[in-house]
């Protein structure tokens, strides 16, 4: 993440997310696919990487190997974009609201203090020796004799796919095909993410 100051010398947190140029490698329709989308390919990658049926596919587009493809199906109606058009970074405009999708920092198995933000026994005595920061009970009495579904309990902790929504573009830099967008996005630093525009 980074900051830019606006016009009222105000600090804005941003996060800096290169979106394109993206290729259209793909048009669905409901006659041949049962359903309209468009599928764009981003980010270059080396033909000794991609597998044939990949090499066909984007060959077909008249684009060099991608690594990144997504499917959209809510877009403009009445586009025109045909194999192989370029979608810049023009698409969106400064000021305007976004939803960003992407995959969490995966952060492993992680106990109940940290994953769901339990306080733990907070005290030494009556007995509690290296409980701190232990869930305490977890089940019933003779019935329901189990454990509920949805138990907040230790667990893999990120790694899954969130939406961030109502993400203001701050300012785009055509030349480098850089949106900021007011806020953090989910993912590390590199990670592929998703744009949505609100339709």
């Amino acid at each position: 993440m980074t900051s830019v100051y606006d016009a009222n010398g105000k600090n804005l947190p941003c996060t800096v997310i290169e979106a394109g140029p993206c290729y259209v490698t793909q048009i669905r329709t409901k006659e041949i696919d049962g359903y309209d989308a468009i599928q764009l390919a981003f980010d270059d990658k080396k033909e000794k990487h991609t597998t044939k049926a990949e090499m066909g596919h984007f060959a077909k587009a008249g684009v060099t190997p991608k690594r990144k493809v997504v499917e959209f199906t809510r877009f403009e109606a009445g586009h025109q974009k045909q194999f192989g058009d370029v979608v810049e970074i023009d698409v969106f405009e400064e000021g305007e609201f976004v939803d960003v999708v992407g995959t969490t920092k995966g952060k492993g198995f992680q106990g109940v203090v940290r994953r769901h933000g339990f306080a733990g026994v907070g005290g030494a005595t009556h007995g509690q020796h290296n409980r701190l920061r232990a869930p305490g009970s977890v089940g019933a009495s003779s019935w329901p004799s189990r454990v509920f579904k949805g138990m907040r309990m230790a667990g893999q902790t990120g790694n899954k796919r969130v939406k961030i929504i109502n993400l203001q573009i701050i300012k785009i830099v055509k030349e480098k095909n850089l949106l900021l967008v007011k806020g953090a996005i989910p993912g590390a630093n590199g990670s592929y993410v998703i744009i949505e525009r609100w339709s």
